[in-house]
């Protein structure tokens, strides 16, 4: 193991000069330099360097520095591309030290007011400091490399549904947020969990966070779509049940089902996500939240009847959080009741506003009536899509009302264009409606006649 450096009075000093070198080399280390880091005698140097380029956009001059601290200027380096490296690398490290003994200290006294929410804040920050690795794309250089490896990394993660996948050029992409919308009973609980159970079949880490239904309810739904069994014959077939279960089990990823109270926040969700890796050994590739509106903001107080604010805090830390630990994302938002009786949905549908809008990646509505279950539909309208042109479209899946699972329709029963579907549903409802009048008024005037052939 290799030893940490001390980083001496020397060696801060050596450190003071690499940055004063190099007007670029001091722009990249900015971000990360504090005047607190060093030992006083150089702080007012760091600042110095700081504030100079701030206003000028380049580094003082050797005879600007002469007189502000006790060394030759004139030796500043002229360092190679391999001390530059170094520098970097010790550099980075260094302040990732200093940061942490920082907020170590800091953190005695919040720990004294109970805030350990603040204190795993700021340790986090202090852990993770550090330069981007990621200089960016160089456009002009290597074109196919490039599109190659937007080809193979865009969509990599398959929804399970063909025909949703093609709409979103292959399916969900690491570090999205992705929001299923639908009115109260329109399906999105059950949409989320055919979802997790697709991913976990192809051999991914899932984990599904529910906000409302027990675990118990979740994995019984989830044993229904599996096997075909109806919920109501589930204990009826439980030996089925397990061999089925058992079985897709050995070649499938880790699924796990966990309930979590209202108001739960991000850090909450991250804290879990940590234990659960360091008892499973399993890293989480995609996670699913049952449901954001239920979620609260984790660093802000925010009053619960703002929602406008409490959503948008709560749909950047979520996006936040998948981008962070490059994973997949989905969640699902309340529609508002004026979107119950509506063909399409727009974005004045989604409850709170649009500050979820304006966050997600992809927001996808949900229309799944009792007309239409019974008829084995549910339909979803892409309403924002950032990674395909997709916005608008609308697609039929097949539900079955028995197991409650959601597949691609057969070629067959493509025949019928989506966007027809709910309104030949809605016609049928209102026919029905038309034929239900018709026979209580035939009702009715029977029961005239026969009361007048009575009172003759």
């Amino acid at each position: 193991m290799a030893q940490d450096i001390e980083y001496s009075k020397q060696i801060q000093e050596l450190f003071v000069k690499f940055l004063a070198s190099d007007t670029e080399l001091f722009t990249r280390c900015q971000s990360i330099t504090k005047k607190e880091f060093f030992d006083k005698p150089l702080q007012e140097i760091i600042e110095f360097l700081d504030i100079h380029v701030n206003e000028y956009q380049v580094l003082p001059t050797r005879d600007q520095l002469i007189g502000i601290y006790d060394f030759d200027w004139h030796d500043i380096l002229e360092a190679s591309e391999q001390h530059k490296k170094w520098f970097i690398e010790e550099y980075e490290k260094f302040c990732r030290h200093k940061a942490l003994a920082i907020a170590i200290l800091e953190s005695t006294d919040l720990l004294q007011e109970n805030k350990y929410g603040e204190v795993e804040l700021i340790i986090k920050e202090a852990v993770q400091l550090g330069l981007p690795k990621n200089m960016g794309t160089k456009y002009f250089e290597d074109p196919r490399t490039r599109l190659e490896k937007i080809k193979d990394n865009n969509g990599t993660t398959s929804t399970g549904w063909k025909t949703f996948d093609n709409v979103l050029y292959g399916g969900f992409n690491k570090g999205e947020l992705n929001i299923f919308a639908g009115g109260s009973g329109a399906g999105k609980s059950l949409f989320l969990q055919n979802l997790a159970l697709n991913w976990a079949l192809a051999g991914i880490h899932v984990v599904y966070v529910s906000l409302e239904l027990s675990e118990g309810l979740c994995s019984m739904r989830m044993d229904s779509m599996l096997t075909g069994y109806g919920t109501k014959d589930i204990f009826k077939n439980m030996d089925d049940v397990e061999l089925n279960v058992r079985m897709k089990g050995k070649k499938s990823g880790n699924l796990q089902i966990i309930q979590m109270p209202n108001g739960v926040t991000i850090n909450d969700i991250r804290s879990y996500l940590k234990e659960l890796e360091t008892k499973t050994g399993q890293k989480t590739q995609a996670i699913l939240i049952d449901y954001l509106d239920l979620m609260m903001p984790a660093q802000r107080k925010v009053p619960p009847s703002d929602l406008f604010i409490k959503d948008k805090f709560v749909s950047e830390e979520l996006r936040n959080l998948a981008t962070e630990l490059e994973i997949v994302l989905a969640t699902a938002s309340q529609l508002n009741r004026g979107a119950v009786d509506e063909v399409e949905y727009d974005h004045s549908h989604i409850a709170g506003g649009l500050s979820k809008i304006q966050t997600a990646d992809n927001v996808i509505g949900i229309f799944s009536s009792k007309l239409m279950r019974e008829r084995g539909r549910m339909q979803i309208q892409f309403m924002k899509t950032r990674s395909s042109s997709g916005v608008g479209s609308k697609l039929d899946l097949k539900f079955d009302i028995n197991s409650l699972k959601i597949s691609d329709m057969d070629e067959d029963e493509l025949e019928e264009k989506p966007e027809n579907i709910y309104e030949s549903i809605k016609r049928k409802s209102e026919l029905q409606t038309e034929e239900t009048n018709v026979v209580n008024t035939m009702d009715h005037s029977e029961r005239l006649k026969n009361l007048l052939k009575k009172m003759n």
